[in-house]
């Protein structure tokens, strides 16, 4: 196991413990100070806000970090392998991250906890999506312990990892039919949704990966053991620029449907075309990520497959916020006090918990990276 050129994330560490203390101190004092005041959601129609689209975004990059790493272990090549142990960790950091904007944004963090288990809603995918979060935390937990202990193999593995994947594909598809349901939302029902979703959680799971990687190793590429420099300059770019494709199909396709169709709660696709931030999403955090992981002289350097993947992890939040807060501009009911299109525009507080999100997931990453010997790798490669 090669571990003496793995960086000690200083910084990332000190960065992330001052933003979180600032951001959290500023995002607290506007819930305390205001409650749901502090979010700028309305009684219209716009009830789930930035913070929500926070914790989508956090929750599907788990999940694909958590179907990134089971398959690397299920798929017995051990070169991939060496990803899983990192790549579980990072699951486990953007799930603290997106569960603890989304308690706050509850207000009773701990009765959801309870009073949606014990309702015993069967019916609805909310109602199943919260069980399948916490047997998925369970089973991130268990298999990280199983990649911490000594000597581990794929084989020693195996079960935990199929049940991992199990579970990250449930809280995926789960989260997809929660807006895929939604008949009195046409913007968001559809049974492809699920399907959306799924590739949505890949592409940023292989964008995530790819980005602390290099990142565990100072970006240099160098610093690598000359099998994990060698996976990274040859199968993850073809396997990035597949899912980036499949994902930019679904946002193109998505939006040329909304653009012709004429149902009511659709002709909100003309202002979003319209705006600056889909095409910011399609050209610059899909399509310029794509041609540079297809081109021979740019899929290979590190620098620009770093560049690559923070350009699509933008890109996904952007799509998350387009769908979320789009998916409730036409208002359910319209009358006098409501225009054709609700306005939204998020709160300083909302802004804030977005940042404590990403300094939380920044802290829980830089100090596995410095304690948990994240670049373990199974006993096969060690021998």
């Amino acid at each position: 196991m090669t571990t003496a050129s793995i960086a000690r994330p200083t910084g990332v560490l000190v960065t992330a413990v001052i933003g979180l203390v600032v951001t959290g101190g500023i995002a607290l004092s506007g819930l305390l100070g205001k409650g749901g005041a502090a979010f700028n959601t309305t009684s219209d129609g716009i009830f789930w806000g930035l913070p929500i689209v926070t914790y989508d975004y956090f929750l599907l990059t788990s999940t694909g970090l958590a179907m990134v790493a089971s398959i690397a272990l299920l798929a017995g090549a051990r070169d991939f392998a060496a990803l899983a142990k990192r790549c579980v960790w990072l699951a486990l950091a953007a799930l603290i991250g997106g569960v603890a904007v989304l308690a706050l944004e509850l207000g009773h963090p701990v009765r959801a906890l309870w009073a949606i288990p014990l309702n015993a809603q069967a019916a609805s995918p909310l109602f199943w999506k919260v069980l399948f979060v916490a047997a998925y935390l369970v089973l991130l937990l268990v298999l990280f312990a199983r990649l911490s202990r000594p000597g581990w193999t794929l084989a020693s593995v195996r079960g935990t990892a199929i049940a991992t994947l199990a579970a990250a594909l449930g809280v995926t598809m789960l989260a997809g039919l929660v807006y895929g349901t939604m008949t009195m939302r046409p913007f968001w029902s559809s049974a492809d949704v699920p399907m959306a979703f799924l590739v949505e959680s890949l592409l940023g799971g292989i964008a995530f990966t790819i980005f602390f990687t290099y990142l565990a190793y100072g970006f240099d590429p160098d610093a690598m053991p000359p099998q994990l420099k060698a996976l990274l300059a040859s199968p993850m770019p073809a396997i990035f620029a597949v899912a980036i494709l499949a994902q930019g199909l679904f946002v193109g396709t998505r939006a040329i449907t909304g653009l012709y169709a004429n149902a009511e709660g659709l002709q909100v696709w003309q202002d979003i075309v319209g705006g600056a931030l889909f095409h910011l999403e399609l050209w610059v955090g899909l399509a310029l990520p794509l041609v540079l992981m297809l081109m021979q002289g740019t899929r290979r350097p590190g620098g620009i497959q770093v560049l690559a993947a923070a350009l699509v992890m933008v890109s996904l939040f952007l799509s998350r916020y387009e769908y979320i807060i789009g998916g409730q501009r036409v208002p359910l009911f319209k009358g006098s006090w409501a225009p054709d299109l609700l306005l939204y525009q998020p709160s300083l507080t909302e802004w804030m918990l977005l940042l404590m999100a990403i300094f939380l997931m920044g802290l829980v990453y830089a100090l596995g990276e410095r304690a948990l010997a994240l670049s373990a790798e199974p006993k096969e490669r060690a021998a």
